[in-house]
């Protein structure tokens, strides 16, 4: 029985970020991935790495599906990761913080895996709440 993209992509959250399943990429994967995205290095083994380093530094990562959209060979997932701050992550020290962040992903199917992924996520929400920058507050007390 054949899957459809949505499908896919749908199972491979659902393993591999709600689950932590790391066991089950070569189903989900093609070995020359392609990731657009700095914090891991392209190919399936940079992705296994990055998540293998998450889980760790975050014990309680969870991620929250809102909505999925697919057309074409493209898949759309807009979620919140939640967790807490246990272990060195992005080359940041444990902080203890809770950390919420807001992200979409795109994931691009091909053959009935994933070949490629984009992401746009509140980074300044992120590294702000990890104690590394200091986000900007807006309104009237700037104004002073």
């Amino acid at each position: 029985m054949k899957r459809d993209n949505k499908e896919i992509v749908e199972m491979f959250c659902r393993d591999v970020f709600i689950n932590h399943d790391l066991t089950r990429l070569d189903e989900y994967m093609r070995d020359d991935y392609i990731q657009n995205n700095d914090i891991a290095e392209t190919g399936k083994q940079g992705f296994r790495d990055l998540f293998v380093k998450t889980f760790q530094s975050l014990p309680d990562f969870k991620y929250t599906v809102h909505m999925t959209v697919a057309e074409g060979d493209k898949v759309v997932v807009y979620s919140t990761m939640t967790a807490t701050h246990r272990g060195e992550w992005l080359g940041q020290p444990p902080t203890g913080n809770h950390l919420e962040i807001n992200v979409i992903d795109i994931f691009r199917v091909q053959d009935g895996m994933i070949a490629e992924h984009w992401d746009v996520a509140d980074t300044l929400t992120l590294f702000s709440q990890l104690g590394a920058v200091r986000k900007p507050r807006y309104g009237v007390e700037n104004n002073r």
